[in-house]
């Protein structure tokens, strides 16, 4: 057994059996090959090791769980910080929006008293230079056989526009007398208060209806009544757009009328419910536009929107007065009964502006210098209507821009005037004449300052080139190669003029022919809201594209409902 046990030994130790490296795996047999006893620790030593750190896990949770006390909450609670800097750009973005929100009511107004100024310009031309230009129209065409038909023309277009809106204002003043104010008054007195407010709102939604289509009519007949008599005949002929343009500026001012009756009756109402009402009628207003996504341009559309529904309501606010005042012989302390009513109106109107706008430069992150762009946009159309080359009369030009068309408020006026005011014995028409000679003044000094302001603010927004520049001499029709070399040279030359021209003195398809041919200046940069998805165009077409793709403020010559561009 000994000898067997020798043998087999050497055999073993030599690693040629089975059993020998299986019998002495887990003992001494491997600590040759171990190189120093660096290897694993036996099996007893590493269940010792886990169980120690299992242990010293269990006493962690227990004397965790044991700490957890309400007292040590609240002083960590008390005691935790915080640093802002890890965040800085965060921090500093909400601290410009707050700035912007304490900067939008002195920008914003800034531009709505310069644009309640524009539309001031426009309806005083009504009442002081019309006339005086009708006048003339009216000698020229008089004393024609004296001067020959020296002329193609027998009036220039200008002229005979002019003609046309004195006879629209002559005819709808005349279709007014047969509108009784005060059994309108009567009217709209006996209904219920509930009533009245629905009425109020659907006034204010189809007067905004009536003046997105109503440039469009008369520009129409304006356009049709000087359209050059050696093309072929494409309208029904201007007798016909004569008395759309004639209707629809008496219709226009009955609805102002029956608005005016409205802010009236709440005016009297005993217990100011209803003025209370249709005040509350306005912060309605912002809950349907602030939440609302909006573009630079839309929100041009807005301004233009806010100032002419601003200076109208001062108009209807003088008809309210004069109507109270007569009803009460002109007694000087009715005036002041009155006041309280009037300065609650027109608060209400500058909070909700201030609001609405605030709250959407806010949420667009628009900056508060975007009204000096708009109030640039506005003075560039009374510069540009004032030039030799001018293809609009400034009062259409606002009438386009803002949705202030002066002919309805106009008539309204007159009516009510006439009818408020007695005019007998020669000092009273003395009165009128010295009346009628300030109001020129004022429409001449108020012209003045616009002018040199409008000029300031063209220089301010690096736009003098636009209007140093003439437009290209290209002849209406369809482009030719000729005629496209003839405007190359002038390719760089601004034409704004031409993005809103008149209807009067430019054919409408002159205008599909020239944008194409522009280049994009850095004043038409200053001027749009540039898109994003321009940047993978290629460079042959890129400026073309780039042009067409943005809307420029002064092409924006359209009043739409709720400040969204309709395309």
């Amino acid at each position: 057994m000994a000898g067997v046990g020798d043998a087999a030994a050497p055999g073993e130790g030599s690693g040629g059996g089975v059993d020998g490296p299986q019998r002495d795996g887990r003992g001494e047999a491997e600590q040759p090959g171990s190189s120093g006893g660096q290897g694993p620790p036996p099996a007893p030593q590493l269940t010792e090791t886990l169980g120690f750190y299992e242990s010293d896990r269990r006493r962690e949770r227990r004397r965790g769980r044991t700490e957890l006390s309400l007292l040590r909450f609240l002083s960590a609670e008390l005691t935790r910080g915080y640093f802002l800097e890890h965040n800085e750009a965060k921090y500093t973005e909400r601290r410009e929006r707050v700035y912007t929100c304490l900067r939008i009511p002195r920008e914003l107004e800034k531009l709505m008293v310069f644009g309640i100024f524009l539309c001031l310009d426009a309806f005083l031309y009504v009442f002081t230079l019309l006339p005086l230009r009708v006048f003339l129209a009216l000698f020229r065409l008089l004393t024609l056989p004296c001067y020959g038909l020296r002329d193609r023309r027998l009036l220039q277009p200008a002229q005979v526009c002019d003609i046309l809106k004195g006879v629209i204002l002559v005819i709808c003043y005349f279709m007014m007398h047969y509108v009784d104010y005060s059994m309108m008054y009567h009217l709209i007195r006996g209904q219920s208060v509930i009533k009245l407010y629905i009425i109020y709102n659907m006034l204010e939604v189809a007067d905004r209806l009536f003046s997105s289509f109503g440039q469009d009519i008369l520009d129409a007949l304006y356009w049709t009544a000087t359209e050059p008599k050696e093309r072929k005949r494409a309208h029904i002929g201007v007798i016909p757009h004569f008395f759309m343009a004639v209707l629809y500026v008496f219709l226009h001012a009955i609805l102002i009328m029956v608005q005016a009756t409205t802010l009236n009756v709440a005016f009297n109402s005993h217990n100011k419910s209803l003025l209370t009402i249709m005040m509350s009628n306005n912060f309605v207003e912002i809950k349907g536009s602030v939440f609302k996504k909006f573009e630079k341009n839309n929100l041009f559309q807005m301004s233009n929107s806010d100032i002419k529904e601003r200076f109208t309501n001062y108009v209807l606010l003088l008809i309210v007065c004069l109507r109270n005042m007569e009803q009460f012989s002109w007694n000087p302390d009715h005036l002041w009964v009155l006041f309280p009513d009037v300065c609650m109106v027109i608060a209400s109107e500058i909070a909700v502006d201030i609001v609405k706008h605030a709250f959407i430069t806010k949420f667009n992150d628009i900056t508060a210098d975007v009204y000096s762009e708009y109030r640039a946009s506005l003075a560039f159309d009374l510069v540009s209507s004032r030039q030799k080359n001018a293809y609009t009369d400034y009062s259409d030009s606002v009438a386009r821009r803002m949705g202030f068309i002066p002919l309805p408020l106009a008539v309204l006026l007159i009516r009510v005037v006439t009818s408020s005011i007695k005019v007998q014995g020669i000092l009273s028409y003395a009165c009128v004449i010295l009346f009628y000679f300030g109001l020129i003044s004022l429409k001449v000094l108020n012209s003045i300052v616009l002018l040199g302001k409008s000029c300031q603010y063209v220089k301010e927004a690096k736009m003098e080139e636009k209007l140093s520049n003439p437009p290209p001499a290209c002849t209406p029709g369809k482009p030719s190669s000729k005629s496209q070399n003839k405007c190359k040279p002038s390719q760089g030359l601004s034409t704004e003029e031409n993005l809103s021209a008149s209807v009067t003195n430019q054919p409408v398809h002159q205008k599909e022919n020239i944008i194409p041919l522009l280049v994009t200046s850095n004043s038409d940069q200053f001027l749009t809201t540039p898109d994003g998805d321009e940047k993978d165009i290629t460079q042959d077409n890129s400026e073309l594209k780039h042009r067409s793709s943005k809307k420029d403020l002064l092409e924006i010559d359209r009043f739409t409902i709720c400040g969204n561009r309709i395309d």
